[in-house]
């Protein structure tokens, strides 16, 4: 079982997550000021890439009522403006007790691993066919 999701990453997106989520880091926003860093241009917040992931896990696999009960991250390179992110989830392992699921996950821009991790989901029970 397994799940993608594409997403070209804008400039008008980094803007949005930098004011939901209050991270004005000025290597996300500042064209002058990331031109400076070792990254040489503005980057995604490493969450927004990881937000993908939950875009996956809420809509797709396992889908509407999942609930994450925990999500580990590793952020090996940076995302640009314009880059295409490939996010994959597939699940790991199953249990039943609790309707749970280890899922990894992985995002990658260019066929490079960008950020991957582990996420334990709670699975919603499926919706009775007599219903």
């Amino acid at each position: 079982m397994r799940e993608s999701l594409l997403k070209t990453v804008m400039s008008d997106d980094i803007v949005g997550f930098a004011d939901l989520s209050g991270d004005h880091n000025p290597i996300h926003l500042c064209d002058l000021y990331a031109a400076g860093t070792r990254f040489g241009g503005r980057i995604a917040h490493g969450l927004y890439t990881a937000s993908l992931i939950s875009a996956v896990v809420g809509t797709r696999l396992p889908g509407p009522g999942a609930i994450y009960r925990s999500q580990t991250l590793n952020f090996h390179a940076p995302v640009r403006i314009g880059d295409v992110v490939a996010v994959s989830v597939e699940v790991a392992e199953l249990v039943e007790k609790g309707r749970r699921a280890r899922l990894h996950c992985e995002a990658t821009v260019d066929g490079k691993v960008v950020l991957d991790g582990e996420a334990w989901v709670s699975v919603p029970p499926r919706p009775s066919p007599h219903a």
